[in-house]
């Protein structure tokens, strides 16, 4: 044990000067680790350098070796310059992580951005969160730049996704519950070679107080100045997605029936034309539409056809039913059934009580969204009369009121509240939905048009969600003379199954709007038959005579199908038919002995009746279509044998609106690959729809030849 005396004596002792020679030599020392640090032979970035321990042991290790320290003091003395270069490379390589100038790039206004990173960690290292201070020489301010300016662009791209192993926030640490879980977060990205990024939250200020103006982008411009990721990605990276939670309903094409076996088809109307908007969408998007957003029916039904209309409202609608060659199948032919609603002149129009019911959660936060949504309804209320109502009920979180039923005579305070709309929240639905109607029925008008007009982009996340739920929910209100119809907006939440859902039983209808041009024809060209009902629960039911037809289809309206018995069952809903509206159905019929039959006979099959023969047999198939007056319960009947002389010889013969029609209907079909145009090809469509293409006052016909053209350059099931 060293006497404390000893020590004593030892503190007394003055160090001595070191000499000139030793002092060169340990300069000399200390240049030399420095140069090999600094001035390497190996081309960059080919070997990695030594870490600050490594090169502080080496130095030390040198001096050592060449024994220029002789006294306790002079080490002292000497470790004094080592910890200044040990210094000085730490600032270097590791800034400190607060305090200095601090350096905090311009983020997105919902997304982190990167800054400058780290030096190079180990895998398992974590990132270090919040705000970065750095304190760097004055010869690597140009490099800061180039690196400031790199990570400025580097904001504008979807980060990748990080290990699984290393749960992160947006700021790169793990967040943790009460129970120790790790909390779901956005992932912190990484950079090519496994750099990790440290990323700030809060994008600075400016010199006048704003955030910059990458910060304040909308999200509709940020997504049109991010860069196209290349093509691979790094092995290291996930190319980012977006997820599609849109809701479809799953359905199979109608099947090919034997005339002898099941003769009866029936089906409800359907005047929706939701999957038209939406496939235009897609297809102006870049992309084939999937097979179950392809509605047949609500493709052929979407364009407006001169069909015969009845004379009088006295009986709301007329048909006309046509047969003729099929164009894709030599062996067949197709059965054309028309409908047109009788057209309510502007001046008996009734009076209108609507609401609007729109969602206003976070979701709807997009420009094809509420900002259309508002200058949707704004033109339908410039549509409306002087004495008409209209209420507005908004839902995100909760429901509530905007604006109590307020005539459009004072416009300005309807537009007014529709301008002040703004998003967030969530979507409480069934609240909404509650509170439409209650307001609906505050003001109703007897005789006139009570509507509630939802307008949403998506799930009822809050409250009651379940499909059936609504649906009974809708079917009680629907009791009271209070109809509903659905409009979709956007892409990537949207529940087209819920909208068909409650729009059919709701008495209303349903339309997709993802363009203001759409919204003026729903809500100001379609407006009569948007609102204004002029027969409810129109089912149709076709009898085909099996000693003329020996098969039959019917082209779409699957998911429309009804029982055989419910066709007279006035307790069964079906579609409605409002003011002008048209309606088509096309059935592909096998004439029998043509050839075409895709089902074998049956062996002991045989139609006959009590007296030896089948009665009527000149009749192709027998039309009926029973429906019910807007303020009625009993429902009428009218019907239409289908003789040879509905018949044409050819199908150039037939009238210019049903060869569109037909277009149309093959168009869909080739969308969702079915067997029966697998070999008809879209020059053929394009060829029938260019020379039916006619009158055409606002461009529809001429848009969906441009849809024909897009999806043979997509190669959609060529």
């Amino acid at each position: 044990m060293v006497d404390d005396n000893e020590l004593s004596k030892l503190r007394g002792i003055r160090a001595p000067a070191p000499g000139e020679s030793a002092k060169a030599r340990a300069f000399e020392a200390a240049m030399r680790a420095y140069d090999q640090e600094n001035i390497s032979a190996v081309t960059q970035g080919s070997a990695g350098g030594l870490r600050l321990t490594e090169r502080a042991q080496k130095l030390w290790s040198e001096i050592m070796q060449k024994k220029l320290i002789a006294t306790p003091a002079l080490a002292g003395l000497v470790a004094l310059p080592i910890a200044g270069y040990a210094t000085f490379h730490l600032l270097r390589e590791q800034p400190p992580e607060f305090g200095g100038d601090e350096k905090i790039t311009e983020t997105l206004a919902d997304k982190p951005a990167t800054v400058k990173p780290l030096a190079k960690q180990a895998p398992g290292d974590q990132a270090v969160n919040g705000p970065l201070a750095t304190s760097l020489p004055e010869k690597d301010k140009k490099a800061d730049a180039d690196v400031e300016s790199r990570d400025a662009t580097d904001a504008l791209v979807a980060p990748a996704s990080p290990p699984k192993s290393e749960p992160t926030v947006a700021g790169g640490l793990a967040q943790q519950n009460a129970q120790g879980q790790v909390a779901p977060a956005e992932p912190a990205p990484a950079r090519s070679g496994g750099q990790r990024v440290i990323m700030s939250l809060t994008p600075p200020p400016q010199a006048d107080g704003t955030t910059s103006r990458i910060a304040r982008m909308p999200a509709a411009e940020s997504k049109l100045m991010t860069p196209q990721q290349p093509a691979t990605a790094p092995a290291d990276q996930i190319a980012p997605h977006e997820e599609n939670r849109d809701r479809v309903q799953d359905f199979k094409t109608n099947p090919v029936h034997a005339a002898l076996e099941d003769p009866v088809s029936t089906f409800s109307i359907d005047v929706d034309t939701a999957s038209y908007s939406f496939v235009r969408s897609s297809l102006k998007q870049g992309f084939v539409p999937q097979a179950d957003t392809v509605r047949v029916e609500e493709m052929i039904n979407y364009f407006p056809y001169d069909w015969k209309g009845p004379d009088s409202a006295t009986t709301p609608f007329n048909s006309t039913v046509s047969v003729m060659p099929t164009p894709w199948n030599t062996h067949t032919k197709l059965m054309h059934v028309a409908i047109k609603g009788f057209d309510i002149r502007p001046t008996e129009q009734p009076k209108a009580n609507l609401v609007f019911l729109i969602d206003v959660s976070g979701s709807m936060d997009e420009p094809d969204k509420l900002p259309l949504l508002k200058s949707a309804f704004r033109l339908l209320v410039s549509k409306l009369k002087a004495d008409d109502t209209i209420s507005i009920v908004t839902y995100a979180g909760d429901a509530g009121t905007v604006l109590m039923p307020t005539k459009i005579a004072e416009k300005d305070k309807i537009l007014n509240a529709i301008d002040n709309l703004q998003p967030g929240g969530s979507t409480a639905g069934e609240a909404g939905i509650k509170e439409a109607y209650k307001l609906a029925q505050q003001s109703f008008i007897k005789d006139g048009v009570n509507r509630v007009m939802l307008a949403t982009d998506g799930d009822f996340n809050v409250g009651q969600t379940d499909d059936d739920d609504l649906k009974r929910l809708i079917e009680q209100e629907r009791k009271t003379g209070v109809f509903l119809s659905v409009f979709g907006f956007g892409r990537g939440n949207l529940n087209d199954e819920m909208m068909q859902t409650i729009a059919q039983n709701g008495n209303g209808t349903a339309a997709y709007i993802d363009t203001l041009a759409e919204a003026e024809k729903v809500l100001v060209e379609d407006a009569s038959s948007t609102l204004f009902t002029i027969a409810k629960d129109v089912k149709i039911q076709v009898e085909f005579n099996p000693d003329k037809v020996s098969e039959y289809r019917l082209i779409g309206y699957e998911t429309r199908a009804l029982n055989r018995e419910d066709f007279n069952n006035d307790r069964v809903d079906a579609g409605d038919i409002g003011s002008g509206h048209s309606v088509t159905a096309i059935y592909e019929i096998t004439p029998k002995g043509g050839g075409g039959e895709q089902i074998d006979p049956l062996r002991y099959g045989q139609a006959g009746v009590n007296n030896g023969g089948v009665a009527n047999a000149d009749e192709y198939a027998f039309v009926k279509i029973r429906y019910k007056l807007p303020n009625e319960d009993v429902s009428k009947l009218i019907t239409t044998p289908v003789t040879s002389a509905n018949e044409v010889a050819s199908f150039d013969q037939a009238s210019t609106d049903q060869r569109f029609s037909v277009a149309v209907a093959a168009f869909g079909q080739k969308l969702r690959d079915e067997d029966a145009t697998a070999k008809f090809g879209y020059d053929k469509i394009m060829e029938i729809a260019t020379a039916a293409r006619g009158a055409d006052p606002f461009g529809y016909r001429s848009e969906f030849l441009s849809l024909v053209r897009l999806a043979s350059a997509l190669g959609g099931n060529r």
